[in-house]
């Protein structure tokens, strides 16, 4: 595969198109001085994504009648290490390597 000059543009152009809409309102709102009842709100946005992500991993493909048991079985720890440590990042990361634990170990 030759890389030309339209090549790298265009790869640079997508992680710009990227980038940007990630970056850029956190650069904007850094500056501003938030209502309390606004913080507060945005607090419970990580988990809400983090939520949403593991229910949709939970439910197999098949819909709210098929369920991932690998997942199912990675949740009991992770929620118990969630409620112990109260931290988010290490939380997925105890989920991750759990979860890649059990992929290596079962297959």
């Amino acid at each position: 595969m030759t890389t030309s000059l339209s090549m790298l543009l265009l790869i640079a152009a997508c992680a710009a198109v990227t980038i940007v809409p990630r970056v850029l309102p956190f650069l904007i709102i850094r500056n501003l001085k938030l209502p309390v009842v606004v913080m507060k709100w945005l607090s419970y946005i990580p988990i809400c994504i983090l939520t949403a992500l593991v229910v949709s991993s939970v439910l197999g493909e098949g819909g709210a009648a098929s369920f991932d048991w690998q997942a199912i079985v990675i949740i009991i720890p992770t929620v118990l290490f969630a409620l112990w440590t109260k931290s988010l990042l290490f939380t997925v990361i105890v989920g991750v390597v759990l979860m890649a634990a059990l992929r290596l170990l079962i297959g």
